[in-house]
């Protein structure tokens, strides 16, 4: 199995996110007070830490069955896939990162996540097509039955 199989588009949605982490860690250590949320209060870091348990969960649970099932050419659509077409992409950009930023007091995460979430949505249309090809109409079933298919 290559690699880049594994991978999908994420060796270019992690291109495209790069730059903005990078300047944006760098400026967080040289300005830590213009990135810092305020502490974060009690109830934003309770929130924060809600959100983040099943965001981890959705991570992990979409890249065990990325090792599980994509060596043997099946398509998945069980678990964190039957809600959203993507959701290593999705999961980590809106509940992940946002939320650990904000957990390490900066909005740089909340960003960093937007710019996740947006590189996802230009480059996952590519490995849509690359798995329409490959699962033909079980993809098309798969991309009706998705709870969010939008997200």
């Amino acid at each position: 199995m290559k690699l880049k199989v594994l991978i999908g588009s994420g060796s270019k949605i992690g291109i495209f996110t790069l730059p903005f982490l990078v300047i944006g860690l760098v400026l967080n250590a040289l300005f830590p007070r213009f990135f810092g949320v305020g502490g974060p209060p009690e109830l934003l870091k309770l929130v924060s830490v809600i959100i983040l348990i099943p965001g981890f969960v959705v991570w992990i649970w979409s890249v065990v069955l990325i090792l599980v099932k994509v060596p043997r050419h099946e398509l998945i659509t069980n678990g964190p896939y039957a809600l959203v077409l993507h959701p290593l992409y999705t999961g980590v950009a809106l509940l992940v990162l946002p939320w650990l930023g904000i957990l390490v007091n900066s909005w740089l995460g909340i960003l960093i996540g937007i710019v996740l979430y947006i590189g996802s949505r230009i480059y996952s249309p590519e490995e849509e097509k690359i798995l329409a090809h490959i699962f033909g109409e079980s993809w098309d079933s798969y991309r009706k039955n998705v709870l969010l298919p939008w997200l």
